[in-house]
């Protein structure tokens, strides 16, 4: 392929996997530029767990959930709270055609390209426990077999069928810096040629410059991804209004090539970039005690039983509860003056209801292991998160409380101290209202409505019992950080993915899919993401992007 191509796809994840593959259906000659090496095609996609959102799907009515388009629908308006007039136009558009695509072509759409899910379908993000706020009104969280690697997979082999065709060429370490507008329209980007790097997936890469490039096309797709991995960035656009002064320490739960320089790139060459203020941050981050990337995290995707104690060993208040109200629990922790927080349970509850963030600590799930998945029911911690009990600098294992005081304080000898008596009070408390069908205490009744959705009750959550039990020990605690993760704000795009500038009009040839629009139109999620939605909203703004252009080219 020459220098000149129909589209050049800025970011090969996979937003820019699914652009080009739809082009390349087509018949249209692809150039895909991406600043990381070879190793990294797919993009932070490939260390997901693979979660999708889908809706009345037939793994849905096999367990029992009865799901509508316009039940998830509410639950989306609900939840995004759109509320700016002219930055919440094309985002309020997108919400409803993103969720009518979930409820509808979506699952025959990715199984028709040999994506399949496992059985189980997860309830993420329960919510604020308000039944017009935000949240999942029903488990909605399809997770792929394969994980992130099987959802990058069903979009990598047919785009590299199409190179060996010709019609895709990947030029890998070009750095876009700049995008090439003349006559008011999009028509190539120029940048740099970094140094050549045999750096493993997730790495963080030389920035040494080998030279100059500029490319042309008929239109420039941009899928450059987020800012999660830039933390100069992310405290830049730090919404401190809502959710209080930018935290002191986080954590970082993307690589560190995802640093949002398109964002700036596109704007300075006349696009719009709306509600850069939201973004999504995880509040149960990790330290990876194996780490790929610059202060790598993980992140637990916990059940809801674990009791949750802020750094002073206060209980959490309703409906700040494990799996629950992520930014309004975020809110919470920045308001208590300190960046962790503690999850305090039993060995008991470890083995049922952890589960890490992440295709490598999926090992069973990612691997497509049968055997090793039904593994989990047995008695025992899965592999990976037995590996974090013996290795992880975050957790405290011991056979008493006040053994396990002792332990947390001495994780975190700058403060602030514990009071063994109050975690006592607060443990001693909760342990009450246990030994009862009914009570007072929201969390357990939470615990009560997620096991009367039996694969729950079988697989995920544990039948509540005293944390001070000794059949159930020993007593665990986690340190949990705060960790950076979604831009929910981005370029602003039409529901072709066509970029919009700030007067409202459409900018010709320019193009952006994935999370840097936000996950289309410069923000589908609003103020809060119901998960399973990341990576559906790059297949879904990729697709429109790649359709578009396939039928608008000469």
């Amino acid at each position: 392929m020459s220098d000149t191509a129909d589209v050049i796809v800025v970011g090969a994840g996979l937003a820019g996997l699914v652009a080009t593959y739809e082009l390349t259906r087509a018949g249209r000659r692809v150039l895909v530029l991406d600043q990381e090496n070879e190793a990294n095609l797919g993009g932070q996609a490939f260390w997901s767990l693979g979660g999708l959102f889908m809706v009345d799907t037939p793994e849905q009515r096999r367990v029992g959930i009865r799901d509508s388009y316009e039940l998830a629908l509410d639950d989306w308006l609900s939840s995004a709270g759109f509320d700016r007039e002219r930055e919440d136009h094309w985002p309020r558009r997108w919400a409803e055609a993103y969720v009518a695509f979930a409820a509808g072509e979506k699952r025959a759409y990715l199984h028709e390209l040999g994506l399949r899910v496992t059985p189980q379908v997860g309830w993420a993000e329960r919510g604020a426990g308000v039944a017009g706020g935000h949240g999942n009104s029903v488990p909605r969280f399809h997770i792929t077999w394969g994980t992130g690697p099987e959802v990058v997979r069903v979009f990598r082999e047919p785009v590299l069928a199409a190179a060996e065709r010709g019609l895709v060429e990947f030029r890998h370490r070009h750095r876009v810096d700049g995008v090439i507008v003349e006559n008011g329209a999009a028509v190539g980007v120029r940048g740099t040629v970094l140094e050549p790097s045999d750096a493993a997936r997730g790495v963080a890469s030389s920035r040494g410059e080998a030279g100059e490039f500029e490319l042309r096309a008929q239109a420039v797709v941009v899928t450059s991804g987020g800012i999660g991995g830039n933390p100069e960035l992310v405290r830049k656009n730090w919404p401190a209004d809502r959710l209080g002064p930018a935290p002191r320490s986080m954590i970082t739960g993307v690589p560190a090539h995802v640093d949002g320089r398109m964002l700036g790139i596109a704007e300075e060459a006349g696009a719009s970039v709306v509600n850069r203020d939201r973004m999504w941050h995880y509040t149960e981050g990790i330290k990876n005690w194996d780490p790929i990337w610059p202060d790598h995290a993980i992140r637990i995707i916990p059940g809801p039983s674990s009791l949750w104690l802020d750094a002073e060993g206060r209980r959490l208040p309703a409906p700040y509860f494990p799996g629950h109200d992520t930014l309004g629990t975020l809110r919470h922790i920045i308001g208590t003056g300190h960046d962790h927080t503690w999850f305090l349970l039993t060995r008991t509850i470890v083995e049922k209801e952890f589960a890490l963030s992440g295709s490598e600590q999926n090992p069973d799930v990612t691997g497509k292991d049968l055997r090793q998945v039904l593994s989990r029911v047995k008695k025992g911690a899965p592999g990976p998160i037995q590996a974090f009990l013996d290795h992880g600098e975050d957790f405290v294992v011991r056979p008493t409380l006040r053994q396990l005081v002792d332990g947390m304080n001495a994780l975190t000898p700058d403060g602030p101290e514990l009071s063994y008596q109050r975690i006592e009070r607060e443990v001693t408390a909760r342990d009450r209202q246990v030994d009862h069908g009914y009570g007072k205490d929201l969390q357990l009744m939470s615990i009560r409505n997620a096991r009367a959705y039996w694969p729950d009750r079988i697989t995920r959550v544990v039948k509540p019992h005293r944390l001070l039990d000794p059949a159930h020990g020993p007593l665990i605690a986690v340190r949990l950080h705060l960790l950076t993760r979604k831009t929910l704000g981005g370029l602003e795009t039409t529901l072709d993915s066509q970029v919009v500038r700030p007067d409202g009009s459409v900018f010709e040839g320019l193009y952006a899919a994935g999370e840097v629009a936000g996950f289309g139109g410069g923000g589908v999620h609003g103020y809060n993401a119901l998960e399973g939605t990341f990576l559906g909203g790059c297949i879904f703004s990729g697709r429109a992007a790649g359709r578009a252009l396939a039928g608008r080219l000469s």
